[in-house]
Formats: structure tokens, sequence, C-alpha cells
């Protein structure tokens, strides 16, 4: 019983905090027809460079070690500096933790939706899944080794089939994506849009670079990793974008459901 005046408080502030994220985030959308335009341009990028995904895992499939390929990990393992070998290992740490990543993915959608933004939450949550499920399809298939010694220094060993790059795919299916909904769903006239943008961008950019530099994969697989993402978060996109057009987690007024 003694419990119970301390609770409520509690339970009142969180209440109050949740609504004034709710408030914020809904003072900070963008008019429909601004989402609708932003969108479609970009599910055309997205779709478009996935045309070389296919002729890239035929060609990395019947030629596993590619020598551009060597020259450009030995290039990125030129500097050695220590800031460089942390800054690479920091990027890429959060893709080998599975139950962190994991946990972020689960949080973010959880924030998306108690700040309305449902259907959001819901296709962060889809489309990593969908993402991590696809990625080990299509390693089984091409079925490329990763690199080895002594062609290039591996800094850090990784197990399993090379092709595409994991880490790219699930970084541009929730980093890209943060991205692409910071960028359609909001006006970006408070310092959070820009924290958000910039910060997803530096992740999905420097995942590629970082995995070659450690030596866990070919620059194709990097390649084929951003593609083939790309592809996926083109497609959630342009599924998001109908779901939305029918008002799916919608209320009237345009704003998720209670």
């Amino acid at each position: 019983m003694p419990q119970e005046p301390v609770k409520k408080p509690i339970e009142e502030n969180a209440h109050h905090l949740v609504e004034e994220a709710r408030q914020e985030v809904a003072r900070s959308r963008s008019p429909w027809y601004y989402v609708l335009r932003r969108t479609q341009v970009l599910i055309l990028i997205y779709i478009t460079v996935f045309a070389l995904f296919t002729l890239l895992a035929w060609f990395v499939s019947i030629h596993p070690v590619l020598a551009i390929d060597v020259v450009i990990t030995q290039e990125f393992q030129e500097n050695s500096a220590p800031w460089l070998r942390i800054s690479m290992l920091a990027v890429s740490y959060l893709g080998s933790q599975f139950i962190i990543f994991t946990a972020l993915i689960a949080l973010t959608a959880l924030l998306f939706w108690l700040v309305k933004l449902r259907l959001e939450a819901l296709l962060i949550v889809s489309l990593s899944i969908v993402s991590s499920l696809l990625n080990w399809l299509i390693k089984l298939i091409v079925a490329r080794p990763r690199p080895t010694a002594p062609l290039i220094e591996i800094i850090q060993a990784a197990s399993g089939p090379s092709f595409p790059s994991g880490h790219v795919m699930s970084y541009v299916a929730f980093w890209g994506l943060l991205f692409s909904l910071g960028l359609i769903l909001f006006k970006r006239d408070r310092w959070w849009h820009y924290t958000l943008l910039i910060i997803s961008a530096l992740f999905v950019v420097l995942v590629g670079p970082s995995r070659i530099y450690l030596g866990d994969h070919w620059a194709s697989d990097v390649l084929g990793g951003y593609l083939f993402g790309g592809l996926l978060l083109g497609i959630s996109l342009r599924i998001y974008l109908m779901l939305k057009e029918r008002g799916v987690l919608q209320s009237n007024d345009g704003k998720s459901t209670p």
C-alpha cells in the first residue's frame, strides 16, 4: 500500500513524457503530398540500382576471388593507424552482436509505436527480419568463400558464406530505413531530425568500408549487400506508401490510432 503514492506520480510522469514526444513528432510531420513525392523518388533510386545485383551475384559465384577485390582490400588496409582500426571495429560491432542489435531494433520500433507511428514501427521490425532471412538464403545459393590470408590481412575473422555482406544488408534495412523515414516524414526543423539523419547515414555509409578493411568481405560482397539491401528498402517503402494511402493504422486526422 505505501508504494501506491509513489507509483502513481511515476506513471503520470511517464505518460506525460510519452505525450510530449507524440506532440513533438506530430508537429514535425510533413504534409502528405511531400511524403508521397519523397517516397516515390526514393523508391525509384533504390530499385534502379538493383538491376546490377543479379549480374554481380552470378559473376562472383563463378569467380570467387577477383583481382580487383584483392587490390581494393589491400589499398584499404595500407593505413594501419590505430584510430582507423578502432573506428572500423566500432562501426561493425553492432552487426556482430545479434542480441544487442535485435534489442535496438525492438526498442526503436517501440518508440515509434509510442509516438503513434505504428505502421512505421511494424515496418522497422518486418524489414529487418525479411532482410536477415533473404541474406541467409542468398548466401547459401551463391556459396562464395570469405577472404583468406595471405591475399589480405584478416583483422576480424568471420564464418559462413561471403556474398552478400550480412552487415551491410542489416544496416541498410535498419539504419537505411530510419534515414528514409526521417527524410520523408519530417520537416527537418528540429535538432533531432538532423541527428537522426546524420547518425543513420553514417552507419550505412561506413559499414561497407569497415567490412572490407577488417577482411571480413570482398568489395563485391559489400556492393551486393548495398544493391540487394536497396531493393528491399525500395519495395518496403512502396508497400509502406500503399498502406499509408489506404489508412492502415491511421486515424481520420492522418495520425496513428491510439
